[in-house]
């Protein structure tokens, strides 16, 4: 029986240490983010970092090449199992912190896979702080104010117009704001259904003078047959 020529007491006692140790660290990056209710919780988590401990554990006690094989497999197939957990909304990406976390997970198996407990935990210390002692300081940068003048963004300008006055709307619209020198990468035209028109021109510049838009756009709203006049921005991810 090939159970009887491959037991080894010893080997089995290192993998009871390092498959309890992945258990372990894992349940405790798990508990944090079961607790933020996040779809990758703690049996995830726990069962990740079990799993990257065995794979490598088990190349490890086989040897050879494949140790080196099998750790890079599980890095690999980690990739996967974290992109299933990104979900893109319009253009919002949601799910990217899970995905890291399910990696650094599958890390702290890996290191306590091949023995490495000491190393396992401090990586767990730093996934879990990662995950709880940074949350206040994002919560305050999402709070600071934008500054469009000097963020990237992209900034369109709206004139809704009759149809008969949308050619010369739309020639008058780029002429005034290359004359504030904003020039103009794309215009289109949209149809609206109480007989107006949206002429759109998105600006070549990434960021603006709010003033200096204002007062472009305070022209713009002069001309005969516009109804409407604005601008919006967009700040880019």
């Amino acid at each position: 029986m090939r159970f009887l020529t491959t037991f080894d007491l010893d080997a089995l006692i290192n993998s009871v240490v390092c498959l309890s140790t992945a258990f372990a660290f894992g349940t405790l990056i798990g508990a944090e983010r079961q607790y933020r209710q996040r779809s990758a919780g703690l049996r995830t988590n726990a069962l990740v970092a079990v799993g990257a401990a065995a794979f490598v554990d088990f190349g490890l006690r086989i040897g050879g090449p494949t140790s080196t094989q099998v750790m890079a497999y599980v890095v690999s197939g980690i990739g996967f199992l974290g992109a299933g957990a990104i979900m893109k909304e319009g253009v919002n990406v949601r799910g990217l912190n899970t995905a890291a976390t399910l990696w650094c997970s599958a890390a702290v198996g890996a290191a306590a896979g091949a023995g490495l407990v000491v190393e396992s935990a401090l990586l767990t210390g730093f996934v879990i702080a990662g995950n709880t002692l940074l949350r206040p300081l994002v919560n305050r940068i999402n709070r600071i104010p934008l500054d469009e003048e000097a963020g990237e963004a992209t900034y369109e300008v709206r004139l809704s117009v009759s149809p008969s006055g949308a050619a010369a709307a739309r020639e008058a619209l780029i002429e005034a704001l290359e004359r504030a020198h904003y020039p103009v990468a794309d215009v289109v035209t949209e149809e609206r259904g109480d007989d107006l028109m949206d002429i759109v021109a998105t600006l070549v510049a990434t960021s603006v003078v709010t003033d200096e838009l204002d007062a472009v756009i305070g022209a713009l709203e002069r001309l005969p047959g516009v109804t409407h006049a604005t601008w919006e921005s967009e700040v880019q991810p």
